[in-house]
């Protein structure tokens, strides 16, 4: 039997005592009726709804300031306060809740779209700030806190039924072995991403130093040509604005931008759009994609690449997204894609790059990039090469975020596992 099951069969083996959050706390709101002049050159800072979707427990160190009049009536933030984003753009997100798990050095706020619940003097000692954390963001409570929410496009959290949500008082002593466990879990899973990122940057920067040297090792032997000569077209894609619309009920095909684009390859995702078969030809009228086309991101994000291996049925490519395909009796697509990721050629077309807040490398200038041309045969050399390096970024790439929600997900279980108590029947 482990430390936490003997602790709970001695102190609470019949259940434990639930009470409803208005029984326990007292609600107290964020500031109000605050003009854009407030928040420049502020003298208190505040912590908005966007802090409480992130951390668990409130570290207090609000990077925003707010100005707050001497005669102002506001409840600044206490320690094992329950902070509760009152607004959110996905039911998910709703009425996250935080936990001021260290006591604040200064005051510091809430904003219009959080309220507080502060615990009253008989619970206060009674319940573990960090045991709070962990509840809070329990299965068992975010679905009672999805059940409070309302809305369409925006959710917002009923008060008055949040209040009435009830939830377990366990003793101390099974409050701070839970923290103490789960805890444990959030240190390991810490570790365990620092640790996988730190490979994979390890890794990049081993496979960006020997890529630019297999080009450099050849600025001497061969010779540059602009891209035009040596690719029959660049075209680009096709934007929405009058021509047609996304996401209608007969949309089946995919609209793929720079989100779409990941470690060279086409990556369709939940939030893709999609266009309906008229569109489709629209845009392919004008990008005109095939097999061995390379995909490249022009604008926003530019210098995303994806060499199409399979003539494209159901997708095509919004504007700003170029398509260029090459000759391939000159040069090889996936020699190409990697050559024009190279620093090499980075630090040609860096200073092309227009515009802002949306940069953009104009195709004209894209077309006058110059590129090392090697014989087709070292072409096919060096992507040999370069493609065992690509795997293995990408296979780490894809591993690390499987790795840490594998490890998220071990957390979860056993967070619920552990904060699933069950209630003391009473005789009233």
């Amino acid at each position: 039997m482990s430390k936490i099951e003997q602790l709970i069969k001695e102190k609470c083996p019949n259940g434990v005592i639930f009470y409803k959050l208005s029984e326990i706390s007292e609600k107290f709101n964020g500031l109000s009726g605050k003009t854009k002049a407030d928040f420049e050159n502020g003298n208190c800072r505040y912590i908005s709804y966007t802090n409480l979707y992130k951390n668990p427990s409130i570290n207090l160190k609000a990077n925003d300031y707010v100005n707050i009049k001497s005669n102002e009536k506001q409840n600044d933030i206490k320690f094992k306060d329950i902070l509760i984003a009152g607004s959110s753009e996905n039911l998910e997100d709703s009425g996250m809740v935080s936990v001021v798990t260290n006591k604040p050095s200064e005051k510091i706020y809430l904003n219009s779209f959080c309220f507080g619940l502060r615990l009253t003097p008989k619970y206060f000692d009674l319940y573990n700030a960090d045991f709070l954390k962990h509840l809070f963001r329990s299965k068992t409570f975010r679905s009672q806190i999805t059940r409070c929410s309302f809305g369409v496009t925006r959710y917002n959290l009923s008060k008055d039924k949040l209040l009435k949500i009830k939830i377990p008082l366990p003793p101390l002593e099974v409050q701070k072995e839970i923290v103490k466990i789960l805890d444990k879990f959030n240190e390991l899973e810490t570790e365990l991403e620092t640790e996988l990122e730190t490979e994979l940057e390890t890794r990049k920067k081993q496979y960006k130093f020997y890529k630019d040297k297999i080009f450099i090792n050849g600025l001497a032997k061969y010779k540059f040509v602009k891209l035009e000569e040596i690719i029959k077209s660049l075209k680009t894609g096709l934007n929405p604005r009058k021509n047609f619309a996304l996401n209608t009920l007969d949309a089946k095909n995919y609209y793929v931008t720079v989100a779409e684009i990941q470690n060279g390859k086409i990556v369709f995702l939940e939030k893709t759009n999609r266009v309906n078969d008229k569109a489709l030809e629209m845009i392919n009228n004008r990008s005109n994609l095939e097999k061995n086309d390379i995909l490249f991101s022009g604008t926003g994000t530019i210098g995303r690449m994806a060499v199409i291996k399979e003539k494209p049925c159901n997708w095509n490519i919004k504007e700003g997204i170029y398509s260029i395909k090459p000759e391939i009796t000159k040069v090889l697509p996936d020699y190409l894609k990697f050559y024009l990721s190279s620093s090499i050629a980075l630090n040609i077309y860096k200073d092309k790059i227009v515009g802002s807040p949306v940069r953009s490398l104009p195709m004209k200038e894209l077309k006058k990039v110059k590129i090392l041309l090697p014989p087709l045969q070292e072409q096919e050399r060096i992507v040999k090469i370069l493609d065992k390096f690509d795997k293995l970024i990408n296979d780490i790439s894809e591993g690390i975020p499987a790795e840490i929600e594998a490890r998220k997900k071990q957390y979860e279980y056993y967070r619920n596992k552990l904060l699933s108590f069950e209630e003391l029947k009473t005789n009233d």
